[in-house]
């Protein structure tokens, strides 16, 4: 508060209670994260990628951003605690939207099967969070990083069709 130059009760005359205030900041990193995860997948992959290994980079890179403690302490730990997971689910839309956005992109390149995006993103993000909360209380990251990851990308890699053949009209 110093830094910002703002006293205790001009802080919190911006917001009802405390409550309120932790939700404004779980908003402000679950942007930053997501700005993070859409640099880590062009970090990963080349520009003429197809969508499935544009899904695989974020999804990496959405694990490699929650070993930051803070990322940890307020995504991960805090917010389903005290915001409950309606409201933390509400606020983490920022990534869904780059899932929904990936899926459906592979759906159009013929790399995943035909289905509602929304429910499938949903699923992939439930179990993202799941992997990255295991990784978040594992008293070895690193090792936990490795194995998360590669379950993750066994998990999604369920989703791939086999090679896809074009057929008039459309995708077999």
């Amino acid at each position: 508060m110093q830094r910002a130059g703002l006293t205790r009760g001009a802080l919190y005359h911006q917001f009802r209670d405390k409550r309120d205030l932790f939700r404004a900041v779980y908003e402000a990193v679950e942007r930053e994260l997501a700005g993070k995860i859409a640099a880590g997948i062009w970090s990963r992959v080349s520009p003429d990628s197809d969508a499935w290994e544009q899904v695989q980079a974020g999804s990496q890179a959405f694990l490699d951003a929650c070993l930051d403690p803070a990322v940890q302490r307020v995504a991960l730990l805090d917010a389903p605690a005290v915001l409950g997971a309606g409201a933390s689910r509400d606020i983490a839309r920022y990534g869904l939207g780059l899932i929904q956005q990936g899926v459906q992109t592979a759906i159009e390149q013929g790399l995943i099967a035909q289905q509602p995006v929304e429910p499938m993103a949903h699923l992939l993000r439930g179990a993202l969070t799941e992997a990255a909360q295991v990784l978040a209380r594992s008293p070895d990251q690193a090792s936990a990083r490795a194995e998360i990851g590669a379950a993750v990308d066994r998990l999604i890699g369920g989703l791939r069709r086999a090679a896809a053949v074009a057929q008039p009209g459309g995708w077999l």
